[in-house]
């Protein structure tokens, strides 16, 4: 891809060298970025209604466990708990600074959803819908 630039977040980006060698791209790390974490949660209701609440309840519990933040970590995403990863199955990850929402540049979810995603928000002036 000589040339051209692919913005992605960082787990993407390793799973492209790591797919393509490491000779296809050059990563660029940015010294602060935000600090992305895909919510999970378990559905109660949901759950309750199909008989898997213990089943749930498990899954979400090892995701925080040393073996499912090793295997996070190993599929490039930056473990929320790098402190109980096994040394053998440690990633060294670019260091930088983590903004969140909360941060005072972004003022919480309070603010950043009607802002970005209000009507007449950033979203919508952005967004270009195909004919």
């Amino acid at each position: 891809f000589p040339g051209k630039q692919h913005v992605a977040c960082q787990n993407e980006a390793y799973l492209s060298v790591a797919e393509f060698g490491e000779d296809a791209f050059d990563i660029v790390v940015p010294p602060q970025s935000i600090l992305a974490e895909p919510p999970v949660a378990v559905v109660d209701k949901n759950a309750e209604e199909n008989g898997t609440t213990k089943l749930a309840q498990a899954y979400l519990e090892y995701l925080y466990s040393p073996e499912g933040q090793a295997l996070a970590a190993k599929h490039f995403y930056r473990p929320s708990k790098p402190e109980i990863i096994p040394a053998d199955k440690q990633r060294k990850f670019p260091d930088l600074t983590l903004v969140t929402i909360d941060d005072p540049i972004f003022g919480g979810w309070a603010k950043a959803q009607p802002y970005h995603f209000g009507d007449g928000g950033t979203f919508d002036q952005l967004y270009k819908p195909g004919k």
